[in-house]
């Protein structure tokens, strides 16, 4: 994948993205390389959640294949830029949509009906401090009932000396959930603090 300035920058411009029928060329190959690029940026955390830890690479994926469906032209642009833009790290953190997948949707439904404010016990422990996920403040992600998304975008935002912390193979990196109905921590490989310490300046 060959990205211009603007991964340096953090952000995606109108400039960074092939046109349609550019994309409709390459868009197999670059749909296969992403998948091996996001490999060691997907953990699983329990039965039921998954973290995709995002960065201008996964993003700039995400923005063109949405125009690629839905072609709603300089418009859809605009729009999929405001919403992708916030999701790239910017440096000091780490950025990661959350997924709670499960198939049935009767369990799925009474699991996210007790998961309530979730986004606020999600973290990441470096060595012994544990950073706590900011959730994305585009839309509240427990709604007035109790009930959670099944979608959460987060950010886990580091100090210098934790950043240089989580690059030290020597720490142990883990992430968890602290929630009383979904308690679990998993350690990070190799592969993933190598590929996740990209993300940092």
């Amino acid at each position: 994948m060959d990205y211009r300035m603007s991964k340096e920058q953090k952000i995606i411009t109108k400039e960074d993205l092939l046109p349609l029928d550019a994309y409709s060329k390459v868009r197999r190959q670059m749909r296969k390389e992403l998948v091996e690029f996001k490999k060691n940026r997907r953990i699983l955390l329990g039965p039921y959640a998954t973290f995709y830890f995002e960065c201008y690479e996964t993003m700039i994926a995400q923005v063109q294949e949405m125009l690629y469906i839905e072609k709603g032209g300089d418009e859809q642009v605009a729009d999929e830029l405001a919403a992708y833009n916030p999701l790239i790290p910017n440096g000091k953190e780490l950025v990661a949509t959350l997924m709670f997948e499960i198939d049935n949707p009767i369990i799925r439904a009474e699991f996210l009906g007790k998961l309530g404010g979730v986004e606020n016990n999600i973290f990441i422990k470096v060595g012994d401090e544990k950073i706590y996920a900011v959730p994305e403040m585009d839309v509240d992600r427990t709604s007035d009932d109790g009930k959670a998304s099944s979608v959460q975008f987060i950010h886990f935002k580091f100090s210098d000396d934790q950043v240089n912390k989580f690059k030290d193979q020597n720490n142990l990196i883990e992430v968890g959930i602290d929630h009383k109905e979904y308690s679990h921590t998993t350690k990070f490989s190799e592969d993933n603090i190598k590929a996740l310490s990209s993300d940092f300046n």
